[in-house]
């Protein structure tokens, strides 16, 4: 599973690398280095504006992580679908028109995984926790789906606080360092496969499938880091240094 990541990037920076045409400066996020299920976390998306006809447009978008569907009664089950099995996604009726319709890209630095270790002090078992990401550095785009969720209580349809915007990260078997530490991870998609990924008008679910068949290639650093990551009051850059 993802349940932590680093997310620095400015919106300046995240919109050159993703060739994004759209952005609100007033969605603008702080840095985080402990990104948790429930907050408002950057996405690429596309979507075609309100009176723009049939242009589309890739936009910076700030969702909630942990996506509620169109159809839940309670907004909360979002904390439990903050993940998203590229197995079965296809399947799940909390996902698949999304994957049909409804595809972004989460830009982060890296990701979070536990390990069980034993601790030689006490015979005790606990979880290191690690951070995982690129060896270059380079910006990870995970593989993404989002939803609108409608607030029954609210009237009117143009009302800000009517509609929820989330989304949920699809993960994989993992490989390379990610996998010595968890058996899964986010899938992160290659600048390739950006514009099928995201492209709307694309709603062949075999074909999208087919792009979540493999991590996208690049090699992946897994280093020890602090337990302070463990609570989501932490933050800051000191989370992602290497344990002592």
């Amino acid at each position: 599973m993802c349940g932590r990541y680093a997310s620095t990037r400015s919106p300046q920076e995240l919109t050159q690398l993703f060739g994004v045409t759209e952005w609100h400066p007033d969605e603008t996020l702080a840095p985080s280095w402990n990104v948790a299920p429930t907050d408002e976390v950057y996405a690429v998306l596309e979507r075609r504006p309100r009176g723009a006809g049939e242009e589309v447009r890739r936009q910076l978008r700030t969702l909630r992580w942990g996506l509620v569907p169109s159809w839940a009664k309670d907004p909360k089950v979002g904390a439990r679908m903050i993940n998203a099995r590229v197995e079965t996604l296809h399947e799940k009726p909390a996902f698949r028109r999304a994957l049909a319709k409804r595809r972004c890209l989460l830009p982060a630095d890296g990701f979070y995984e536990w390990e069980p270790v034993e601790d030689g002090a006490t015979g005790k078992t606990r979880k290191q926790p690690y951070f995982i990401h690129p060896t270059d550095d380079q910006v990870m785009a995970l593989a993404g789906l989002y939803e609108y969720w409608r607030d029954p209580d609210v009237k009117d349809d143009d009302d800000p606080h009517a509609w929820l915007t989330t989304c949920t990260i699809i993960t994989t078997e993992a490989t390379d360092a990610a996998g010595r530490v968890h058996p899964r991870m986010p899938l992160a998609l290659a600048p390739d496969h950006y514009d099928t990924w995201l492209d709307p008008h694309h709603e062949d679910t075999d074909d999208l499938r087919a792009l979540l068949t493999q991590p996208a290639d690049g090699r992946l650093d897994a280093r020890p880091v602090s337990s302070a990551v463990n609570s989501v009051r932490n933050n800051g850059p000191h989370l992602v240094d290497e344990a002592r």
